[in-house]
């Protein structure tokens, strides 16, 4: 009999914690208005949060114009990125920040892929088959990710709304998960 309630208590704990790892982390949403679109300055900045909070969460999601982004704060600098990877959509928004040779790097929580905070470029660790001693290094597959413009005035952070006329990786994903589709703002 003790061991039908030591098993049923195991299952009800896994229970509990698949339905909190289900349901995730609240999005902060320090920049919705009543409408729930983020709010523009005149000048086409949209407000993500206050400075002060954004340091304290280290990281916020936000939504401009459906657009998921996350920006971390990190080392006393603050970064902006699509918050989908443009490997497979994996949610940013939920990887560790790593340093990966000398650069701070968030990495996908999906399938660790690594791209840097500062560039938004794709690191991959490979070897050159022609030098003699053939020992790893990290290399760039180029800018993936969409970076965004960050400024701060008074307190506030705000976000440039990206420039469309160039296209990224990311932009896929950013697409697929615009306006609430599937597995939105990393759930």
């Amino acid at each position: 009999m003790l061991d039908l309630i030591i098993l049923s208590l195991h299952y009800f704990i896994c229970f509990l914690i698949s339905v909190a790892i289900w349901r995730g982390p609240k999005d902060v949403a320090l920049h919705s208005s009543s409408t729930g679109e983020a709010e523009t300055k005149p000048d086409g900045l949209v407000f993500i949060g206050k400075e002060e909070d954004i340091k304290k969460s280290q990281r916020i999601t936000a939504k401009i114009d459906g657009r998921e982004i996350v920006v971390f704060y990190h080392e006393g600098k603050f970064h902006a990125l699509d918050s989908r990877c443009y490997h497979e959509g994996g949610p940013l928004c939920r990887g560790e920040i790593e340093d990966i040779d000398g650069q701070a790097c968030i990495v996908c929580p999906w399938h660790k892929f690594k791209i840097t905070l500062e560039t938004g470029e794709g690191l991959y660790e490979g070897i050159n088959p022609l030098e003699p001693s053939a020992t790893p290094k990290w290399q760039s597959k180029g800018v993936k990710q969409r970076i965004h413009k960050l400024t701060i005035d008074n307190g506030n952070v705000y976000v440039s709304p990206p420039d469309l006329s160039v296209s990224f990786d990311s932009d896929y994903y950013a697409d697929k998960y615009k306006n609430g589709g599937e597995l939105a703002m990393g759930k």
